[in-house]
């Protein structure tokens, strides 16, 4: 019986798995058009574009055959994607930029995130669950954040497009503005990279507006980025058990919490990483493929995602990330001055 319910759910899998896997080789090869990259998309952001636009027109009428496997690329290949995502960072990296580089890290993640549920849930009154996704990604690491956020927080499919949106418009502009801005912050080179590593969304846009500046600051900037996107493990099980508590708390039975067992084995694959056995082009592989699993992840989700439910979320969701933005480019910026002495 075992045998004949595997192959059944396979091909059932199957058309979905074949039609989000096409897409995402087609974007990862987008965007690495010379004219795309100069504007700091990553396949990431394209892919979550063309899906929405993809499922809000022609997807319904392939989604009876396609919608079990872009629902499992959405869900299980998104886990698997945020544990191989490990093999970008080393705990060298952390040591590389001392003990100044990881208390800004931290300074900025816990002081956004706590911002974000200050003004989102308390001020604006919004849906706590699209705040929550919509302060992971701009505390961490934008759109990875979000979609390694999202089983924890089990929050639909357009709330996670919203918060996805607000990173891509927000990062976006901070790559623009960050390089206008250098002459004036007061920064050396190498000091500047650390401030863009800390308080800019996406990696992408990290190096995007490090870049600009010189190799110094690209350097600097993505490995504080790195270190940030450390922190998303910590942060995951922190989030989880404080949901589980304010679950509790509506009843007389606490919720055990749901141990994001995804953002463990993330923190070992980085130390796995760490020990350096695997061969550089073994990891560079890995690397890609990983990046194709989330490009995966990211297309179906925005199969899943319909246009009425964005509208519905209103201005409200672009109101906070626009205010989470002038905390972290402001205060980002003072944090970086107190902290790190430059």
């Amino acid at each position: 019986m075992h045998a004949i319910t595997q192959p059944s759910l396979f091909m059932t899998r199957l058309p979905g798995l074949l039609l989000a896997g096409m897409a995402s080789l087609a974007i990862m090869w987008l965007a690495n058009v010379p004219a795309v990259q100069h504007t700091g998309l990553s396949a990431l952001t394209l892919a979550i574009v063309l899906g929405m636009l993809l499922g809000n027109t022609v997807f319904a009428r392939v989604a009876p055959i396609c919608g079990s496997g872009v629902d499992f690329s959405k869900s299980t290949l998104l886990r698997l994607g945020v544990i191989l995502y490990g093999f970008r960072i080393t705990f060298l990296q952390i040591a590389s930029v001392g003990w100044t580089g990881a208390l800004m890290d931290v300074l900025v993640i816990a002081l956004t995130f706590g911002l974000t549920l200050l003004i989102g849930i308390y001020w604006l009154k919004m849906d706590r669950d699209t705040v929550i996704l919509i302060g992971a990604g701009s505390s961490i690491c934008g759109a990875a954040a979000v979609l390694a956020a999202e089983p924890v927080v089990r929050s639909h499919a357009h709330k996670v497009s919203v918060a996805i949106a607000t990173v891509v418009v927000f990062g976006t502009l901070s790559m623009f503005i960050y390089p206008l801005l250098y002459p004036y912050l007061g920064f050396s080179e190498g000091a500047y990279g650390l401030y863009v590593g800390s308080t800019v969304h996406e990696v992408a846009q990290v190096v995007a507006a490090a870049k600009a500046v010189g190799d110094l600051a690209a350097s600097n900037a993505v490995i504080e980025k790195m270190l940030r996107v450390m922190m998303l493990s910590p942060f995951l099980i922190l989030l989880s058990l404080s949901l589980s508590r304010i679950s509790g708390g509506h009843g007389h039975h606490r919720q055990a919490p749901a141990i994001p067992w995804f953002a463990v084995w993330f923190v070992v694959v980085s130390g796995f990483n760490t020990l350096d056995w695997l061969p550089r082009p073994v990891v560079d592989a890995i690397v890609q493929f990983d990046l194709f699993l989330l490009t995966m992840a990211m297309f179906a989700l925005g199969l899943r995602t319909s246009a009425g439910a964005l509208k519905q979320a209103g201005l409200k969701p672009l109101l906070l990330a626009g205010m989470l933005f002038l905390f972290l480019s402001v205060g980002g910026y003072w944090i970086n001055r107190l902290v790190g002495g430059a």
